[in-house]
């Protein structure tokens, strides 16, 4: 089959990890009898270094064009980086909140998994760890808190700023059915998170919800308050399977759950739309003060490629390849360096990736 991937090499070391996803994405290929054409695209720091803009509509129609989209890390260091000296919507995550807009980007998708090999790296007890975990957090993207009206001014002499929570029962939908879908892929469990004792949002959120799930009568669903899930979250992670939530709920629990995983540096993330497009780009910053060095880890950029396989192309078994190749490469215990530990081989995000790839086979 015959796909067409936009490539994003991005800031810091953007650039080496997409390098090895690429090599990836053409193992598979070639083992499994594909054809992936690329198209590079700009986007933050490095456009706006080639075009004066952190986005273009070179970028956007390029992206449009393809059938998904893998970028590295966005941005740059804020103390030092000429391109925070720049007005805000000119800077790098400018052009990320652009593509988002533009491809109409309203699921997220960020994965948090604790390898077993890894489980030394968890902040966790063992006890709650063992054997790892595997859970799944959608996030409402484009809607919410964080896109509602907003003012600042005085009010009775005082200053006083207000952002509005909006959301209508087709956001919730959508996102809703995401989350079913996905979970039928997975382990057919949806925890929808929500504030519904306090907020109209959320009680609108949870009706919805609870309407679209009639339609997936094979997965289960449960709901949690928001704060009882940060509590689950270090308390019992085993017991997650999709996390649903909308975007600042999800924004605060996929970072609490990065950091139970034990790196930033494995974890992968993909931004869909209502068709079969995606982004897909690994969950860490830009790293400027690594980058060109070596160091870099490159498998949340590899496991984002596996995403994007089997959420945007349709191809489980090539993704299931991927993260078996990822897989096998821990328990041969090697490391980069920010998962180093005694007893196992470093080494750098060239090799890395090399040893990924010559793991993939049919």
């Amino acid at each position: 089959m015959s796909f067409r991937i936009g490539l994003i090499r991005g800031d810091g070391i953007g650039p080496e990890i997409v390098t090895e996803a690429k090599k990836v994405l053409d193992k598979i290929a070639s083992v499994y009898g594909h054809q992936f054409t690329y198209q590079e695209l700009l986007l933050g720091g490095a456009c706006i270094d080639a075009t004066g803009e952190p986005i273009t509509k070179e970028t956007i129609e390029g992206a449009k064009a393809s059938d998904a989209v893998l970028m590295g890390s966005i941005g740059g260091d804020a103390a030092t980086s000429p391109w925070y000296k720049l007005e805000p919507e000119k800077r790098p995550e400018a052009g990320l909140l652009g593509i988002r807009k533009a491809l109409g980007l309203f699921a997220n998708l960020r994965p948090a998994v604790l390898y077993p090999e890894l489980a030394g790296a968890c902040p966790l007890k063992e006890e709650l760890t063992e054997g790892g975990f595997d859970m799944l957090i959608m996030r409402e993207l484009t809607g919410g808190l964080y896109f509602g009206e907003r003012h600042t001014g005085v009010e009775n002499g005082l200053r006083t700023a207000v952002d509005t929570l909006t959301y209508n029962e087709e956001e919730i939908r959508r996102i809703a059915v995401k989350g079913f879908e996905i979970a039928r892929k997975r382990r057919n469990h949806v925890t929808s998170v929500d504030k519904a004792n306090v907020l109209d949002s959320s009680r609108l959120w949870r009706s919805v919800v609870e309407e679209v799930h009639k339609d997936y009568p094979d997965v289960e669903l449960s709901h949690m308050l928001v704060d009882n899930c940060a509590m689950q979250l270090v308390r019992d992670p085993k017991q997650f399977d999709v996390i649903l939530t909308e975007n600042m709920f999800g924004d605060i629990l996929s970072d609490e759950a990065s950091m139970v995983t034990g790196s930033i540096g494995m974890l992968a993330s993909a931004s869909l739309n209502d068709t079969s497009f995606g982004l897909y780009e690994p969950s860490h910053g830009s790293a400027p003060d690594i980058a060109g060095q070596d160091k870099a880890n490159p498998i949340a950029t590899i496991l984002s490629a596996a995403m994007l396989l089997r959420y945007s192309l349709n191809l489980q078994k090539e993704a299931d390849a991927v993260e078996e190749a990822v897989q096998k490469v821990l328990t041969e215990g090697y490391r980069t360096g920010d998962i180093m530990s005694t007893g196992c081989t470093l080494v750098g995000t060239k090799e890395m990736g090399d040893i990924i790839t010559e793991r993939i086979n049919l």
